[in-house]
Parts: C-alpha cells; sequence; structure tokens
C-alpha cells in the first residue's frame, strides 16, 4: 500500500444587573504620606495579613502604607443573577519561583475588584511552575496564597489549568515554559512536538499524537495530566466548590482546544487574517495514525493534492487545497483526511474531559473547556484558518457542535473569545468574529451548555466593552437554566487608571445588572467607601512600594 500523505498546507508565517450580595466596603487607614485627611484610620480591624503583606510573605504590614481596612472577612459571593464578571489575572501572578508576586499590588486590586462587584479571578496554574522539579514534585505553595487571598476578599476563583507554554520563547519579557524535563524529552523525542510538513517543530504543548504513549519518564502524557489533576484536587480540597468554583483544563497551546496551526502570539494579533494556517500532523505518531486509519478504511493514496506546496503569502483562491472551484478540501480525500484530523482533537479533548469529571466529580466544582474564536476567512467556503486549527467547519458541515455536543457528555462549560470584536473593525472582508461567535454561541445554545465569555484583546474603550455586552446578550438572559459569565482577560497596571477603572466599573454594573454602583465615593453614616479616585491611588501607591 503506497504512503499515505497529508494535504499540503501553506508554510507558517516566520517564527521572526443584578442586585449584588453585599461586597466587602473597603476603609482606607491613614499614613503619614497620604493625600488626604477622608483616608483616616476608622476600624482598628484589620482585612487580613495578606491585604498589604510582606514581600517576604511573613503576613505582617509594614508602615508607612496605606492599608486597606474592613468590618469582616467576608464569604464568597452568592452565585448572582445576571452575567457574572470575572477577571484574568497577570500570567505571573504566581512567579516562576512559585510564590505570590507583587504581593502589595495584588492584594490592593482584589480588593478593589472586589469592591466594583466583580465576582471573581481566574488564574492560570502553570505546569511549568508546578511541576518544574522533577516528575511528581508539585510545588502549590504560591496558589494556595492566591486563594487564601481571594477568599479574604469575597471573591471566587476560576483555576486554569495550564499545560501549555507562555511567551514566545526566552527572550520574551513574560517566558513560561513547559517543565524541564518535559522539554528534555521532547528534545531527546523531537517527534514528541507539533510538526508541520516542512518539519518546523511548535513546543508550546505536547503533540496528541502521543497522549496515551509512555513518553514522559514511563508516564503518558495524559497520565502526568490527570496525576495533575488529582495533585491539584487533594491540595485544594478545602477551596473546592466553595471558593475554587471551576477548573478549566488547557487542553492545547494557549489553554485551547486546538492545533498550533499558527504561533499563539499570532492569533492574538486581530490583524492575522492572512494565516491560513499550516496542518499539524506530521510528527511520526500523527503520521502512524494517519497511516492506521487509512488501512482501516481502505484508503489507497493520499490524493491528488498530495504533491503541492502552498506559499503562506498565497491568495486563498492560488491554493490547491483551498480554494472553492476544485479544492481538495471537497474531495473524498480530503473530507476522510479532515475527519481523521478533527477527530483526533476531538478524542483529545474527550480524553481530558473523561479524566476531569473523574478527579473533580462531588467537589462541588464545574469543569470547562476552551474552544478558540478562529475567525479568519470565515466568510469562505473552505474555512481554511479553522480546518488547520482543527475545527472542520466549513460552508458544508458544522465543526464546532461536535465538540459541544462532547463537552455536554460530561457536563462540561465552554469558553470562548471573540466577545469584544466587531466585524466592521476588520479590514478583511473575509474575517467575521461576529459570525464565529454567533456559531458557537449556538452550539452551546442546542448543548444547553454554560458559556464563558472572554474578550479577545486586552483594552477599555467604550466600542470594545459595549460589544461585549451586545455579544453577551446571544446566550445571557435565557430560559433554559443554563449560566453565563464574563472572564475580563486580563487585569494589568491600565486597568486602574481613573478613567479605564470608569469605565470597568460602569462594564461589571451594566453585565451584573446591579441596582448599586459599589465603586464610587459613597457616603454614608460619616464613612467614606471606595471611590474611582481612591482606587487609582491605592493601587499606584501599591505598585510603587512593591
Amino acid at each position: 500500500m503506497a504512503a499515505i500523505t497529508v494535504p499540503p498546507p501553506p508554510p507558517p508565517a516566520s517564527t521572526s444587573p443584578r442586585l449584588l450580595s453585599r461586597a466587602p466596603r473597603i476603609r482606607f487607614a491613614a499614613c503619614s504620606s497620604s493625600p488626604s485627611s477622608r483616608f483616616r484610620q476608622i476600624s482598628s480591624r484589620r482585612l487580613s495579613s495578606s491585604s498589604w503583606p510582606s514581600s517576604s510573605g511573613a503576613g505582617s504590614s509594614r508602615g508607612g502604607g496605606g492599608e486597606i481596612l474592613h468590618v469582616s472577612p467576608p464569604p464568597p459571593p452568592a452565585a448572582p443573577p445576571g452575567a457574572p464578571v470575572y477577571v484574568t489575572l497577570p500570567a505571573d501572578a504566581v512567579a516562576p519561583g512559585g510564590r505570590v508576586a507583587r504581593r502589595r499590588a495584588l492584594g490592593a486590586s482584589l480588593a478593589a475588584l472586589a469592591a466594583a462587584g466583580v465576582a471573581g479571578v481566574a488564574v492560570e496554574l502553570w505546569w511549568g511552575v508546578v511541576e518544574s522539579q522533577g516528575p511528581g514534585e508539585y510545588d502549590w505553595a504560591g496558589y494556595l496564597d492566591l486563594a487564601a487571598m481571594a477568599r479574604r476578599h469575597g471573591l471566587r476563583v476560576r483555576a486554569i489549568l495550564a499545560f501549555h507554554q507562555y511567551g514566545a520563547g526566552p527572550h520574551d519579557p513574560l517566558w513560561i515554559p513547559l517543565p524541564q524535563w518535559v522539554l528534555e524529552e521532547m528534545d531527546k523525542v523531537p517527534d514528541l512536538s507539533y510538526t508541520n510538513r516542512y518539519q518546523q517543530r511548535n513546543k508550546e504543548y505536547i503533540s496528541l499524537g502521543c497522549d496515551i504513549l509512555p513518553v514522559l519518564k514511563g508516564r503518558s502524557p495524559m497520565q502526568a495530566y490527570s496525576d495533575f489533576m488529582r495533585s491539584f484536587r487533594d491540595t485544594f480540597k478545602d477551596y473546592l466548590g466553595a471558593i475554587v468554583t471551576e477548573v478549566q483544563v488547557g487542553m492545547g497551546p494557549g489553554g485551547e482546544l486546538r492545533y498550533p496551526s499558527c504561533q499563539t502570539e499570532k492569533l492574538d494579533q486581530p490583524g492575522s487574517s492572512s494565516e491560513l494556517g499550516a496542518f499539524q500532523c506530521y510528527d511520526k505518531f500523527m503520521q502512524a495514525s494517519l497511516n492506521a486509519h487509512a488501512q482501516i478504511l481502505g484508503i489507497q493514496e493520499g490524493g491528488n493534492g498530495s504533491s503541492t506546496g502552498t506559499d503562506c503569502q498565497q491568495k486563498l483562491e492560488e491554493t490547491s487545497f483551498f480554494c472553492t472551484d476544485g479544492g481538495h478540501w471537497d474531495t473524498p480525500y480530503g473530507r476522510f483526511f479532515l475527519e481523521w484530523y478533527s477527530g483526533m482533537l476531538l478524542l483529545h479533548g474527550e480524553r481530558l474531559c473523561m479524566i476531569a469529571d473523574a478527579i473533580f466529580s462531588d467537589t462541588g466544582v464545574t469543569i470547562s473547556g476552551k474552544v478558540a474564536g478562529i475567525h479568519w476567512h470565515y466568510y469562505t467556503c473552505s474555512h481554511p484558518s479553522e480546518l488547520t486549527a482543527g475545527y472542520y467547519n466549513t460552508l458544508l458541515r458544522d465543526g464546532y457542535l461536535p465538540i459541544a455536543q462532547m463537552f455536554a457528555k460530561y457536563k462540561a462549560a465552554l469558553c470562548c473569545g471573540c466577545f469584544d470584536l466587531r466585524d466592521a473593525e476588520i479590514t478583511n472582508s473575509e474575517s467575521s468574529p461576529e459570525g464565529t461567535l454567533r456559531q458557537l454561541a449556538g452550539a452551546a445554545n442546542m448543548c444547553n451548555l454554560p458559556l464563558n465569555g472572554e474578550n479577545s484583546v486586552t483594552r477599555l474603550d467604550d466600542a470594545s466593552l459595549n460589544q461585549v455586552i451586545r455579544s453577551s446578550r446571544l446566550y445571557s438572559g435565557r430560559t433554559s437554566g443554563t449560566s453565563f459569565s464574563f472572564n475580563y482577560v486580563r487585569m494589568n497596571k491600565s486597568l486602574f487608571e481613573f478613567h479605564n477603572w470608569n469605565r470597568f466599573t460602569k462594564f461589571v454594573r451594566q453585565m451584573s445588572d446591579a441596582r448599586t454602583f459599589l465603586a464610587r465615593l459613597d457616603v454614608r453614616r460619616g464613612q467614606h467607601y471606595l471611590s474611582s479616585m481612591t482606587v487609582v491611588w491605592v493601587v499606584s501607591r501599591a505598585c510603587a512600594c512593591t
């Protein structure tokens, strides 16, 4: 039998409104450098030792800085009506050394978020940070500390188990690779990395072709992920269900269920509309699976497009596989290949959902997974960017419904982005973030899945936030009993700038349908509560003292 090959991909681009349960009222104690006497101390009872702790982690508050105080440590907020808003913390909230970074600034930020009516925070728990020392050696100390800080501020936690790398490489200011012992195995066996037709390797995430093979010092990747989840469950058992209410399982590059058809940092750029992507199935494990699948179905050859290359910068209609007329994507072999390619991705997601469902059953947490919003070339027949990412979604086929059905089988929530993007601001007329989102939300709707929305670009302009509100109405307010929430990605210093903070707190109020606006100066009974000006001053001071 002739060797089975895959269709020729384009080469990758160069690598160069709800009534809130009462949120904690935030009070400020005066310090010698306080800019106003209105921040004088009004209570001797401190919020907790972690609100403004020393950088040593001893838990004591040093003199010379403002302190955040409140009446009593609040319980986590009840599940509110409307669309609760979560805020994703900086990727390095827990530094590579395994300790909370910038504790003063983080404590001030959490207090501000709680006062603004935010329901909770989302935080990535990096495989490369927790299990960095060796197989089975887990260090959760920093994340436990962070969860305790969230509890003291009355915030829920969405834990994202991140089995992927963060950043473009060691030259990136924020670089979190896979565990070093995993990278060593990938160096020994390069086929553990995703590989394209030109033998270019991608180490963002271990190739799903070896999911169940003992390639990681005697364990399979699925066993490594399972052990990681089980260790997390046992370590955070006192938080699960009350503080940690959701566990999102990383399923691929960027934490998303997809192939690394394009590098993650390129997908994060709204102007990446020229990227067709490249099929990532040329490592020996994926090739073995493809050939075995072909033998079972009696496929004898790779199709008449198997030897033609495609220039990444070519126009879509100049490619042999993706073009509208005569494209190989709509031939018998093209359909066979795409069903196998997307099926392997779906199997990978199901394995992870099955493991997570077994480990976190009866803990009170919801499990979830994330699907990428690949909106480039959405208004074409072949949807090439989605096909290379593993979503068999074309003019003739719905590629997202099978994913939603798989999530529904394990009662998992679906997370997706694009909530902030408008078709009108995308220069390429073939791209449609709004169309992509409608289809994703429609699939979740059909399967009665809880849906978590996200923004694709970190920004706080009125147009972006208003688009999130409009997009959220695709799913929120439904009567089927399924829930909707929104993750704002992600917290940074600019969030707490005066004008941005005003926009953000208004946005939280509009999303949650709150009747009270907590993030403003509210004078009652002679006491002063958190205002936008106060937030700017306190957070900036905390950053300066870090």
